[in-house]
């Protein structure tokens, strides 16, 4: 998909126009699968969208051990940078699990046009919204849920995700072991 159309897919948009001049400020970017589109403990300050291609956001501990927290198939946000960064530094890495096509922008850029534009400022204040519920609503799925409710929490909300993203993935986004998952898959069915 073109950023355009992408970004048109908003209300917020008065008109083509403003969300042209949006779309200008986006520098595209073609990641190769398996590189990083940021990376945990390095500098970062920029946003993204993934217009084609899928991307895993992971946490990765001292011993090398990671864990999912966001799964995104293009055409999309990534979660916005200051729900991924620390004082400048990327908490997560990113990571191209196929051929990505991305555009990016200095995170301060975005700032200073949402400052000066009340249709930017409306669609970036709805994406922040949103990851900020998605957050929110994967917290509740781990924190209440049992395996099995999990998996049927992950199919409503990601549907056809368990044919695009590797099973280790899924079963780390729903903190859950890929034992664990495929034995639910078995028990509850494939989706």
């Amino acid at each position: 998909m073109d950023l355009l159309a992408f970004l048109m897919r908003s209300a917020d948009w008065p008109d083509t126009a403003s969300a042209a001049r949006l779309a200008s400020d986006w520098k595209p970017r073609r990641v190769a699968k398996g590189a990083h589109v940021a990376q945990q403990g390095q500098p970062e300050n920029r946003e993204f969208i993934i217009l084609d291609g899928c991307v895993a956001s992971q946490i990765h501990d001292p011993n090398g051990n990671a864990v999912c927290v966001g799964l995104y198939v293009g055409p999309c946000v990534v979660a916005p940078n200051i729900a991924r960064t620390r004082d400048g530094m990327s908490l997560v890495s990113v990571e191209a699990l196929s051929d990505t096509k991305v555009v990016q922008m200095d995170s301060d850029v975005l700032t200073d046009r949402m400052i000066r534009s009340e249709p930017v400022r409306d669609w970036a204040n709805g994406v922040l919204s949103a990851e900020l519920a998605r957050k929110s609503d994967r917290e509740w799925c781990l924190a209440a849920l049992g395996g099995s409710d999990r998996l049927a929490w992950f199919r409503t909300r990601y549907p056809g995700y368990e044919q695009i993203f590797v099973h280790s993935l899924i079963a780390s986004f729903l903190g859950m072991t890929p034992v664990t998952l495929s034995r639910l898959r078995n028990t509850v069915g494939s989706a």
